[in-house]
């Protein structure tokens, strides 16, 4: 029977390549279905292999993303430098029917430094997914993939993201046109970021088989953008693209809600993809500053928009910012964010929210709704 991951946390070592460290090895084994080719195959299983490790060693998954893209030369080994990952030793590569294996060990150097440690966690919703072209669709009838996609998305970020909370799903229309639109679903939703994505390919080929079943191979292309939910504004994009074998009968009606499909070679791409997403976002949004806001004010306690499930403990310090809009040169509405020497201390915490103490009370008066806070570090 097959291991999908077997993790031996080796002794201790110390470093040749700088002051004395220590590191933990983890011996990991991936998996991935080979479509396109067995290359191809090895890089995800890599991938895979990999992920397994940093979430169990408590290092930032957010660094996978950055070196993914050095993993699709073809070595047994791997280092790298300004990285919690310091070293992949690739020790078997196999096949086992349409499966790719790869076993590694990796040397991992959890830190305790990183931007995003002291970073209050961000909170995200997800809008429905699109598709483009719904015509494309037609083959098994999943004119319910991007919904039941942006689920699967939602279900990533709750469940495995380490500085990400989602606030669920959204049936509102995610407009890039329209930014104060998108400033009043965040509002409304608690959000900070919202996150829109369009599927742009479902296409599929056939290749006719006489003697046996024909082979189809379906592409899954999407574009997902994220947006600022205090400005409304884009502020990362990225586009994704795979390919799959398509086990269904062309002519089925395919539930992709079902564990059927999700259990496919298909469903699978399409979950590596989620976990890339959610990978990307580690990396590029992590690291913002996040910024709780006055939300009401009582005397000298001041409540907030964050509480618990974004990390906010008590006896947190925190800085306060006055925020106000005027009218530029041209005519243009602005915001400006001036800092200040308030600060305040976390006396009460609850889900969602928390109160806070103003510690020099004789500026309390000086707070106003809609202010901003930086966690000290």
């Amino acid at each position: 029977m097959e291991k999908s991951l077997l993790i031996l946390l080796s002794t201790f070592y110390v470093s040749l390549w700088s002051q004395v460290a220590s590191a933990g090895w983890y011996e990991v084994t991936g998996s991935a279905t080979i479509v396109s080719s067995e290359e191809v195959a090895r890089i995800h299983a890599l991938e895979d292999a990999l992920y397994k490790a940093v979430s169990f060693s408590g290092a930032d998954i957010g660094s996978i993303a950055n070196i993914r893209p050095i993993l699709e030369s073809n070595r047994n080994e791997y280092q790298f430098t300004n990285s919690e990952i310091r070293y992949i030793v690739v020790d078997e590569q196999r096949k086992r029917r349409n499966t790719m294996f790869v076993k590694a060990r990796i040397d991992i150097y959890p830190s305790a430094t990183g931007c995003h440690v002291n970073q209050y966690k961000k909170t995200f919703l997800v809008g429905n997914v699109d598709i483009a072209s719904p015509q494309q669709a037609v083959m098994g009838q999943i004119y319910d993939i991007g919904d039941d996609f942006a689920n699967i998305i939602n279900r990533q970020l709750d469940q495995e993201s380490v500085n990400f909370v989602s606030v669920g799903t959204t049936d509102f229309e995610i407009d890039k046109r329209n930014p104060q639109r998108l400033k009043m679903i965040a509002q409304d939703t608690g959000a900070q970021y919202i996150i829109g994505g369009v599927i742009t390919d479902l296409t599929a080929t056939i290749d006719s088989k006489l003697l046996s079943s024909d082979v189809i191979n379906r592409q899954f292309a999407l574009e997902m953008t994220v947006y600022d939910g205090k400005t409304g504004n884009e502020v990362y994009n990225r586009n994704y693209r795979e390919v799959a074998s398509w086990p269904f009968a062309k002519t089925s009606q395919v539930d992709t809600r079902s564990a059927r499909f999700w259990a496919s070679t298909y469903g699978n791409m399409m979950l590596r993809v989620s976990r890339n997403i959610m990978l990307d976002l580690e990396a590029e949004i992590s690291c913002k500053i996040t910024l709780p806001q006055v939300v009401a004010k009582w005397g000298n306690t001041i409540t907030i928009d964050l509480g618990r499930v974004h990390g906010v403990e008590q006896g947190d310090t925190l800085q306060l910012w006055h925020t106000g809009s005027f009218i530029d040169q041209r005519g243009l509405p602005r915001n400006k964010v001036t800092a200040t020497d308030i600060t305040l201390t976390v006396s009460r915490v609850y889900e969602n929210e928390a109160e806070l103490i103003v510690d020099q009370a004789e500026l309390a008066g000086s707070i106003q709704i809609g202010d901003v806070m930086h966690k000290q570090m």
